[in-house]
């Protein structure tokens, strides 16, 4: 996907550093993130893409209000909301919100969907009858039918579960949602599916997207700029097209090559690239 939109920052991440605690008295405390500088349009899709450790999940948890700011900022439409309190953070939710990983255990098992999609409307103080019409209206938004609000969320199935979150998050009409690895736990074909979702709401409603995943291929599919996180920095940045298809960073053209393909011809290509791309890397050091 390509980006169109020339319009101010939503979202401004500035030189963010994200820092826990070490263990014990004289613990040395980690470094998660390291002065990360990074932002997101109205409308569009930025990817963040990494593996595991890089620190692109708690870049996420950091926009949530869920990891601690240590230094730098993050604004939202021209506010700073590095460091807001819980009430504070709480009124942000009609702007901001989350699609989490696991749709098994993001929904609560005991309440049916109704009374999931309803909860956050009733947070806000949307009167019974206008809920009820909301949740009618976000489950054909997502392509569930309109029986689906008295069942549980057990009856779905994984796909499903996460269109129901989905719906979830849209439910206050947010400007960004923050989806962390929101297809990982798909079959592929499943995977599909969603990420045609996700695009055709954006279409649709012009909310924007900090979409974090561990998945090249995900990120070549819904972004419009994708940027690369290693060892808590981001590596490399730019439209997405450009940096899922010709990387210019080592990292990333690692994560490129190790990305599954369907052609088994190219996909012994790729494999002999990565082993010369190593070994040219190890020659270099």
């Amino acid at each position: 996907m390509s980006a169109t939109t020339t319009e101010a920052p939503l979202l401004e991440v500035k030189d963010l550093v994200v820092e826990y605690p070490g263990k014990g008295l004289r613990g040395t405390p980690f470094r998660a993130l390291k002065g990360v500088s990074l932002d997101i349009r109205p409308g569009e899709c930025v990817g963040l893409v990494g593996e595991s450790g890089s620190g692109k999940t708690t870049l996420g948890r950091a926009v949530l209000g869920l990891a601690p700011v240590t230094e730098g900022s993050i604004v939202y439409d021209g506010r700073d909301i590095s460091h807001l309190g819980r009430a504070e953070r709480r009124a942000l939710a009609t702007e901001i919100q989350v699609v989490f990983q696991d749709p098994y255990s993001s929904l609560n098992p005991s309440m049916t969907i109704e009374q999931i999609l309803a909860e956050p409307l009733g947070i806000q103080g949307v009167p019974a009858a206008e809920a009820r019409k909301r949740v009618r209206d976000l489950l054909d938004q997502v392509g569930l039918p309109s029986d689906a609000r008295s069942r549980l969320p057990r009856e779905f199935s994984g796909g499903q579960r996460q269109r129901i979150a989905i719906a979830r998050a849209l439910a206050l009409s947010p400007r960004l949602i923050v989806c962390d690895e929101p297809v990982s736990a798909l079959d592929l074909s499943t995977q599909a599916r969603v990420l045609d979702l996700f695009i055709e709401i954006q279409e649709q409603t012009g909310v924007a997207y900090l979409f974090v995943t561990h998945d090249l291929a995900v990120v070549r599919h819904i972004s419009h700029r994708v940027a690369v996180m290693y060892h808590g920095e981001i590596v490399e940045d730019g439209d997405g097209d450009q940096v899922t298809s010709a990387p210019e960073h080592p990292y990333t053209q690692r994560l490129f090559m190790a990305a599954p393909v369907p052609d088994p011809d190219r996909q012994e290509e790729r494999r002999a690239e990565r082993r010369a791309l190593i070994a040219a890397e190890s020659s270099a050091r």
